[in-house]
C-alpha cells in the first residue's frame, strides 16, 4: 500500500502529464494500484496522458509488483552486504513462494539475473520490430516498456499513438511480436519457484519437483483448452475476416494474456458468449504460485479438480505423478476459491449497481481486476469513483491474496481453543 500511494503521488504531478497539469488523485491512485497489483486497467490511455516521466514511473511500479517488494528490498540488502536475518529469509520464503529457507538468497539472485535476461532478450526482439518504425530511441523504449509489462503479466502499454486503447491490435499478425509477448507472459506466470527446479533439473538432471509438474501439466492442458476454444468460438466474432493464419496467432495470443497479461490484439467487445465465458474464466484462473500473475492459481485449480475425482470415487487423499496430496492442500485450495467467488460476485452486483452497464461487462472486469488481468470491454475509463475504489480494491486484494488478507485480519484477534475434541457428526451434502 505504501508503494503505490508514493506511486499515486508522483502520479499527481504536474510533470508527470502531457497537459502539464495536476492529474486527479483519485485516477493517480487507480493508476498506480494497477501498476503495482500489475493488472493492467487504466482510466487514461498511458501514450496519450503521460508524460516519458509517468511512464517511467508507471514502469518502475510495475517491476516492483512484478518482482515483490520483499525481492526488491533483499536485492538492496545483497547490493549493500547487509545480512539478512532468519526472519527476513522466512518472508522471502513466502513471498517468492519457495518451500525452504535454504538457499533463499542464491534463489533471490536467480530471479533478478533471470528477470533481467528475459525482459532483455525480450526487449531486443522487440526492438527489431519497434525500431525501425519509431526511430531508435523511442522504438528502444517501446521495446523495454512492452517487455517489461508483459514479463510481469501488467498489460499497460504505450500504443496510444495509433489509436487510443488500441493495445496490440494493430499488430495482430505480426508473429514477432505475438509470439514474443506470450513468451514472456508465459514464462512470467510459471513462478520463479519453477524456474528454480527447471535449472536444477538441466545442471545436475534431478527429477523435477511435484509442484513443477503440476504447474507445466495445467499451464500446458489451459492453453490447449482456451486455443482451441477461441479459434472456433470467434471464426465469426472478433476475429470474423481474418485469414487462417492471423486466426492462429490471434486465438493464440487472446489464449494466453487473459491469464493476467492484459493486452488484446482483437476487439474485446465483439467477443461472442461463449468467448466472454472463456475469458472470464481464464482470468479467474491467473497464473502460477510465486510468480507474477494473480488469479486463483493454476495449482489450486489441479488440486480442486484432483480432489473431486477422489471424492467421486469414493478414494481418501488425491495422487498425482505418483505422489499423494497432503490434507491441507484441498482445504486451502477451498478457502482460495471460495474467497475469490465471493470476491468477485459481490464485486459484480454492486458494479451493476453503481454503474449502467451489462452483467458481462461487470462480470468481465471485475474478473479482471480480482485476477490482476487488465483486459476490459471499454467501460474503465467512463466508470465513477466509487466504481474506481471497488475495482482497486479488488486488484490490491488479487495481487496481495485473499487468504493472506483474511488471515492479516484475523491474525493477533484472540481466540481460544477448547482442550478437548467435540463429538463428530455426519449432515448431507449434495
Amino acid at each position: 500500500m505504501g508503494i503505490l500511494f508514493f506511486g499515486a503521488v508522483l502520479l499527481t504531478l504536474p510533470a508527470a502529464a502531457r497537459s502539464g497539469e495536476s492529474t486527479p488523485f483519485i485516477n493517480s491512485l487507480f493508476t498506480a494500484t494497477s501498476a503495482t497489483c500489475v493488472t493492467g486497467l487504466v482510466v487514461y490511455d498511458t501514450w496519450t496522458h503521460w508524460t516519458p516521466f509517468g511512464q517511467a514511473v508507471i514502469l518502475v511500479l510495475i517491476q516492483t509488483g512484478g518482482l515483490g517488494f520483499m525481492t526488491i528490498i533483499s536485492l538492496f540488502s545483497v547490493f549493500m552486504k547487509r545480512k539478512i536475518s532468519l526472519h527476513e529469509r522466512r518472508l522471502l520464503m513466502q513471498s517468492v513462494g519457495t518451500m525452504r529457507v535454504g538457499g533463499i538468497i542464491r534463489l533471490i539472485k536467480r530471479i533478478a539475473l533471470g528477470t533481467l535476461f528475459f525482459e532483455g532478450i525480450g526487449a531486443a526482439l522487440l526492438a527489431i520490430r519497434f525500431c525501425p518504425d519509431m526511430g531508435f530511441a523511442r522504438g528502444l523504449w517501446y521495446s523495454v516498456f512492452h517487455s517489461v509489462s508483459a514479463f510481469c503479466n501488467a498489460g499497460f502499454d504505450l500504443m496510444g499513438y495509433r489509436e487510443q486503447f488500441s493495445s496490440l491490435t494493430f499488430f495482430r499478425d505480426d508473429p514477432l511480436v505475438n509470439l514474443t509477448i506470450t513468451a514472456l507472459v508465459i514464462i512470467g506466470g510459471l513462478g520463479f519457484l519453477v524456474w528454480e527446479d527447471l535449472i536444477t533439473q538441466i545442471r545436475h538432471r534431478h527429477h523435477l519437483q511435484l509442484h513443477t509438474k503440476i504447474v507445466l501439466s495445467a499451464t500446458g492442458l489451459l492453453l490447449l483448452f482456451s486455443f482451441v476454444s477461441f479459434f472456433f468460438l470467434e471464426a465469426d466474432h472478433s476475429m470474423a475476416g481474418l485469414s487462417l493464419g492471423d486466426r492462429l496467432l490471434a486465438s493464440w495470443f487472446q489464449a494466453v494474456t487473459p491469464r493476467t497479461a492484459g493486452f488484446n490484439t482483437v476487439d474485446l467487445a465483439a467477443l461472442s458468449p461463449g468467448g466472454d465465458l472463456t475469458t472470464i474464466f481464464l482470468m479467474f484462473i491467473g497464473g502460477s504460485p510465486g510468480s507474477t500473475a494473480g488469479g486463483i492459481k493454476t495449482t489450486t485449480l489441479a488440486v480442486m479438480f484432483l480432489c473431486t475425482a477422489a471424492s467421486a470415487r469414493q478414494q481418501n487423499g488425491c495422487t498425482i505423478f505418483k505422489r499423494r496430496l497432503t490434507g491441507d492442500l484441498m482445504q486451502q485450495a477451498s478457502a482460495i476459491v471460495t474467497i475469490y467467488l465471493i470476491a468477485v460476485i459481490a464485486g459484480t452486483v454492486l458494479l451493476t449497481a453503481l454503474e449502467p452497464i451489462t452483467l458481462t461487462e461487470a462480470l468481465f472486469e471485475v474478473c479482471s481486476a480480482a485476477g490482476t488481468v487488465g483486459l476490459t470491454k471499454g467501460i474503465t475509463p467512463l466508470l465513477g469513483n466509487a466504481s474506481k475504489i471497488l475495482l482497486m480494491i479488488l486488484m490490491f486484494g488479487g495481487r496481495v491474496g485473499g487468504l493472506t488478507l483474511i488471515l492479516v485480519f484475523w491474525e493477533g484477534k484472540p481466540h481460544v481453543n477448547a482442550p478437548l475434541k467435540r463429538p463428530k457428526e455426519r449432515i448431507l451434502i449434495g
